[in-house]
């Protein structure tokens, strides 16, 4: 244990129990000086999961708009670039507005007690100073792109900062999140085509069914944690029909993406693809045991290669089969 000069206090890697998504030996911490740790944990560096679930919906509407891999530009290329390295900084901002909002919920809940915020590890100022780091690198990045989606840009922000007061006066504050981490569906159309179409804003819808979906499996990771301090979500307003409920979002996720092929002359590649998504889809739905917290994180992590699979959709989706 050393002393982290940052912050003033000890700083060490604890061990967290089974179930936590936190790598205390990810590589992010060989390559860094110990004194940062805090700050890259409190952005959830050594978590990429969320930012790939932030940045999917965006490359899908990206590639849809553009018209496959095969219509692709340099210009679409650095949009691409941009949109990435937004996701990261975005993310690492919404979690720690999520910190701000939580740290003393965090405390008494056994998955999150040993992060940065709860522990003390950073204050309140030091966590003010790194959000507005990022932000303004979150804006530096935005006014790279057309005037339209750099309003959807600014717009997305209200949704980041409402969503950990959701938590506290909605059973529904995955709802909240879908319209949050989907926004970049709607920002990757305007940057591509300068305007918002049908297909993406179907694309948006589908975004937030997903969304719904995986993070009430996440939610059950902390289903008695969250009853005892008072957190609502899906997961416990949904309690033993969770199941059903996530198999209707999903149900949802695949119609409205199954939707925006139609709309867009997909080809076989994009429907061989989408029933990839529909199987990947049935073994999470057969396989996922509820009560089981490590479970519910490897189910919810699996949508990173979920989102994948529908990203390869419109990549060649597009392509001339004849």
């Amino acid at each position: 244990m050393e002393k982290n000069l940052v912050s003033g206090h000890h700083y060490h890697m604890t061990s967290s129990p089974s179930h936590t998504d936190i790598h205390t030996t990810h590589a992010i911490y060989r390559l860094t000086p110990q004194k940062i740790w805090p700050y890259l944990s409190l952005m959830r560096l050594d978590r990429p999961i969320g930012t790939w679930l932030l940045l999917l919906p965006a490359w899908w509407a990206m590639a849809m708009e553009i018209g496959g891999i095969t219509q692709m530009q340099f210009t679409h290329f650095i949009y691409f670039c941009l949109f990435g390295i937004g996701a990261v900084i975005m993310r690492g901002a919404g979690c720690v507005i999520n910190d701000l909002w939580d740290r003393d919920i965090d405390k008494v809940v056994e998955r999150t007690k040993n992060r940065p915020l709860a522990s003390g590890q950073i204050t309140m100022r030091q966590a003010m100073y790194l959000l507005s780091g990022l932000l303004l690198l979150g804006l530096l990045i935005l006014i790279q792109l057309p005037t339209l989606a750099i309003f959807y840009g600014i717009l997305s922000l209200i949704p980041v900062i409402l969503y950990p007061l959701a938590k506290r006066v909605t059973w529904y504050p995955q709802a909240i999140l879908g319209l949050t981490f989907n926004f970049g569906a709607l920002i990757g159309a305007a940057a591509i085509s300068q305007e918002i179409s049908l297909p993406a804003v179907i694309l948006y819808g589908a975004g937030f069914f997903w969304t719904l979906a995986y993070d009430t499996i996440y939610a059950h990771q902390d289903i008695l944690d969250d009853g005892i301090v008072g957190i609502k979500s899906t997961a416990i307003k949904f309690g033993a029909y969770s199941t059903a409920f996530i198999s209707l979002f999903y149900a949802l996720f695949l119609g409205l993406i199954y939707m925006t092929g139609l709309f867009t002359s997909a080809n076989l590649v994009f429907y061989g693809l989408w029933m990839a998504a529909c199987f990947h889809i049935l073994w999470q739905m057969r396989t996922w045991d509820i009560s089981n917290p490590a479970d519910c994180l490897h189910k919810f992590r699996s949508n990173r290669d979920l989102g994948l699979i529908i990203f390869c959709a419109y990549l060649g989706g597009y392509i001339s089969l004849i």
